[in-house]
């Protein structure tokens, strides 16, 4: 069983991240730079948060908001959900499903380790279902 330590090993631990006192402006600069959708919002090493596009969406352009004007710390998210990296991935796809979260940081020995998004689960999961696919094949040939 394949725990959130092998995503974030096979990915590599990069943490992108801002400060609360960043603009959503910067923050969207960004994402656009890294082509990701979620930010961390940490002061020194301590995560605070986190920004997504969903937030710029719900909490900036539907309350008139100006991406400029505005800042992280006023509309990130601040109840952050993370987990251990020994965590299953099934258990990781279980918290990300029933707290309708599109990312969770990953914490080993109570620090950031890296960052997953439900993306990085799926092409998981999707891998070892394909492994076991084969194995059954090969096992059914004889092989």
């Amino acid at each position: 069983m394949a725990k959130v330590k092998d995503i974030t090993q096979a990915k590599g631990n990069q943490i992108y991240s801002i400060t609360p006192d960043a603009t959503v402006y910067s923050a969207l600069e960004q994402l656009f730079e890294k082509n990701i959708s979620a930010l961390l919002v940490m002061e020194g090493e301590k995560p605070l948060g986190i920004f997504t596009e969903r937030d710029y969406a719900r909490k900036v352009v539907l309350k008139g908001k100006s991406s400029k004007e505005t800042l992280i710390k006023e509309i990130m998210t601040s109840e952050l959900i993370t987990v251990e990296e020994d965590c299953s991935i099934e258990d990781a796809m279980r918290i990300m499903t029933n707290k309708h979260i599109r990312h969770l940081p990953v914490m080993a020995e109570n620090k950031l380790a890296g960052i997953i998004s439900i993306g990085d689960v799926v092409k998981q999961l999707l891998q070892e279902q394909q492994f076991i696919i084969n194995n059954m094949e090969n096992y059914i040939k004889g092989a």
